[in-house]
């Protein structure tokens, strides 16, 4: 018999019942992002979304916790999507439109934690990235045009179609990855940014018009890894932006060592 396929968890996206809606915006929705699923799916992988354990469904949940998904899955990929909440590195949002989600923060700061305690790999996309720094004990920029001194484009129309360039830090991760260069386009959508970086995070890239932190690494074990770009949404072949198939290689290379 052949070995199975690995089995890799995405958190869900949440979107919240807006008030007076009815039909199904009146209802809490779990949901992933195809793209992110598709690009993790190309290695011959099966995708799990993990929905939260808490909301406000007519049905009682069973005792499944989210602790209990470590132990049936290689690993986790933490989705893009809404801010963080600046309630959860300790501040009050400066603006209405940058409250994010506290809820999700909750629920995806514990997801990180279960699985960082069973030894299982995670990787951060976007908010995914933000995410963790948070859950490090870092802080961010509720947005950078406002906030940072010399921000470059990291938000545009354009949308999935926007790049501009990373650079990687000598001796990262990322240089070992990528030998022969030393920067590479990358989609990165996004308005607030790592401002502190969290305990035993390290800078992995770095946006290479205005420095701010593009990657980073969690010293020594378990496997973390954050971008604050959208490797999903580069297409394959492209001679413009940054292959991320060795990422997504050394992720996947981490879920399989461990295998219960």
């Amino acid at each position: 018999m052949s070995k199975r396929p690995l089995r890799i968890g995405l958190s869900a996206r949440i979107y919240h019942p807006q008030p007076g809606a009815t039909g199904i915006q009146s209802k809490s929705l779990q949901y992933l992002e195809q793209s992110v699923a598709h690009w993790v799916m190309s290695r011959e992988v099966m995708v799990f979304m993990i929905p939260s354990v808490s909301g406000d469904g007519m049905v009682h949940r069973s005792s499944i916790r989210l602790s209990d998904y470590p132990q049936y899955l290689d690993g986790l990929v933490l989705q893009g999507g809404a801010d963080i909440s600046p309630q959860s590195y300790g501040e009050q949002p400066a603006h209405p439109d940058w409250a994010g989600d506290r809820l999700r923060d909750a629920y995806e700061m514990e997801l990180l934690h279960e699985f960082m305690e069973a030894g299982k790999p995670v990787l951060g996309i976007c908010r995914g990235l933000q995410l963790i720094n948070v859950a490090m004990g870092g802080t961010l920029y509720q947005d950078i045009e406002s906030q940072y001194e010399t921000p470059a484009v990291h938000l545009h129309a354009d949308y999935d179609r926007h790049a501009h360039l990373i650079s990687w830090e000598s001796g990262s991760g990322m240089a070992k990855l990528y030998p022969e260069r030393t920067e590479g386009g990358v989609i990165s959508i996004h308005h607030q940014a790592i401002r502190a970086l969290g305990r035993g995070l390290q800078v992995e890239a770095r946006s290479s018009q205005d420095g701010l932190i593009e990657a980073i690494r969690l010293e020594g074990r378990p496997y973390v890894l954050g971008l604050q770009w959208h490797p999903e949404f580069h297409p394959p072949g492209s001679p413009d932006l940054l292959d991320c198939t060795p990422i997504l290689d050394e992720f996947l290379g981490a879920a399989r060592g461990r295998r219960w």
